[in-house]
């Protein structure tokens, strides 16, 4: 019996090892999604630089191409959406419903189809991939759609290059061969991938399969971009051009900048200096210039691209720039006031020069935070008079590191108690018609800047009456009861009736007594 514990634990220990090693791998394949789709990204701006050019001429291959860039993003959204299925059916969480410690969680994450971060839940649920794929023919469809995709291109490449027979190649849908040695049982092309299969490997699978996708489509631009007669528009305009990763750096980071010509001869390359050095090409023939960010403050630099044109003459084209330098920095500033308030969300602002708000991790030693908007809500849990015990955090990340960017003290106080009131008046001379025309005592809070609300949850009446004596009524809610109102009738000029004994309400759940009032009948 121990014997076979040991062997189940063992089989868990794989199991683990196994979904690991798929969450590494989609990861990476993210990655290759995002440097294919920034390369096609370059072809389809070469396309409109050449139209600029020679509109004319380009026309038919740009149109195509674009046609090309429709169909593709419709599969890969198509795919997007298979995934943010998958996930969200399998328990998957949105990052906004995840919690604060949403950023510290080590199980995997997609960007769904609306940009938004989902938490993937039981990566290695075998049900839900085969129920939606297989029972509910998800899978199937995607075929359909992936040999119509494929189709589609093939039209563009004609019978016999290499190109179209590696496009049907990559985007393969027929099913698998019978396999007499594992019984002889006919698999379908949609069972072979996503039957009983985990879904982290299911989710791998389709992030290879936009892979496919976009590789086919950067296969068929370019043979589309290759079919325009360059010489014709190409070398007419050339001019230095710079595409800085990051105008603004921080102290101790590294300013990176390409550089490149806009027009380019595939035959000889340019050779480029920034500030008298020579940049030499990397693997990838582009020109990329470092230089670490030592101080603050504004900083510039410059060079010549030399290029030898078709009449054999070198020209030299100037380029120069300039980025900005930073100290590490952050503003944390609280919308309402300077202090924070106990039991009720206090709104403050985030931001640090140069960093998306998205790439922001926010902290408070006292309470909780959440994300609402544009602003963090704080929920401070202990009052902190001096400041000393809160403080709002920051941190960024930065190229994949996180780097911590400042922090801010607060205050945390009660939320100061508010007044009663009786037709908007705080105590002083009432009119017995006035009394009369009011239904009940109310609570304000003035002078204060959140939206508080608070309501009279019991009081006092004491009326005073002929020869000094003095009668008190009680009354729980806001309103004035029957009795209370009619001491009112019988009360003459001079008299005064005194409200006490006052609780009310808030909105952040605290019971507060208010101060007495009294007013003199008029």
């Amino acid at each position: 019996m121990m014997y076979l514990v040991l062997t189940a634990m063992l089989a868990l220990n794989v199991a683990a090892e196994v979904l690991e090693s798929f969450r590494i791998i989609d990861s990476s394949l993210t990655q290759t999604l995002n440097n294919v789709d920034r390369k096609n990204k370059q072809i389809y701006n070469a396309f409109e630089a050449a139209s600029i050019q020679n509109p004319t001429k380009v026309k038919e291959w740009k149109d195509k191409a674009d046609q090309v860039k429709d169909k593709t993003r419709a599969l890969i959204t198509k795919i997007n959406e298979l995934k943010e299925n998958l996930v969200m059916t399998s328990g998957g969480i949105p990052k906004k419903d995840a919690g604060p410690d949403f950023v510290l969680s080590d199980e995997p994450i997609i960007v769904g189809t609306k940009g938004d971060t989902i938490l993937v839940k039981n990566e290695g649920d075998l049900n839900i991939p085969s129920q939606i794929m297989i029972t509910q023919k998800k899978g199937e469809d995607l075929k359909g759609n992936i040999e119509g995709f494929r189709g589609f291109l093939t039209t563009y490449l004609p019978e016999g290059d290499p190109i179209r027979e590696n496009i049907i190649k990559q985007l393969d849908t027929t099913d698998p061969k019978i396999n007499l040695k594992e019984g002889g049982e006919k698999k379908t092309w949609e069972t072979m991938n996503f039957e009983s299969k985990p879904l982290i490997a299911v989710i791998t699978l389709l992030s290879k399969m936009q892979i496919d996708v976009e590789n086919a489509e950067t296969n068929v631009i370019s043979a589309l971009y290759s079919k325009i007669d360059a010489a014709s528009f190409k070398f007419n305009k050339l001019e230095a051009r710079i595409l800085p990763k990051s105008t603004y750096v921080l102290k101790g980071d590294q300013f990176e900048t390409e550089i490149y010509l806009a027009a380019i001869d595939t035959i000889q390359q340019p050779k480029i200096f920034v500030g008298g050095s020579e940049i030499l090409a990397n693997r990838e023939g582009k020109f990329i210039f470092k230089t670490t960010a030592s101080e603050a403050g504004q900083k510039t630099y410059s060079g010549t691209i030399k290029y030898t044109n078709p009449e054999g003459n070198v020209v030299a084209y100037p380029f120069k720039g300039e980025y900005m330098v930073g100290l590490p920095s952050v503003t944390i500033s609280p919308t309402k006031m300077n202090v924070l308030y106990l039991g009720i969300p206090n709104p403050v602002r985030v931001s640090v020069p140069g960093v998306a708000s998205e790439k922001l991790t926010v902290s408070v030693t006292n309470g909780r935070m959440e994300k609402s908007g544009e602003d963090w809500l704080v929920y401070p849990t202990k009052l902190d008079a001096t400041g000393k015990n809160t403080s709002v955090s920051v941190s960024a990340d930065m190229n994949g590191e996180k780097r911590n960017m400042g922090s801010m003290a607060f205050r945390v106080k009660e939320v100061p108690p508010p007044l009663a009131t009786v037709g908007g008046k705080n105590g002083g001379v009432l009119k017995k018609e006035e009394l009369m025309a009011e239904e009940g005592i109310f609570a304000d809070l003035l002078d204060f800047n959140f939206d508080l609300k608070f309501k009279v949850t019991a009081f006092e009446v004491t009326v005073s009456g002929a020869g000094g004596f003095s009668t008190s009524y009680k009354g729980t809610g806001n309103k004035f009861t029957p009795e209370q109102k009619d001491q009112f009738k019988k009360l003459a000029q001079g008299s005064v009736i005194i409200i006490d004994n006052i609780t009310a309400k808030g909105d952040d759940g605290a019971n507060r007594p208010l101060s007495p009032i009294s007013f003199k009948i008029r």
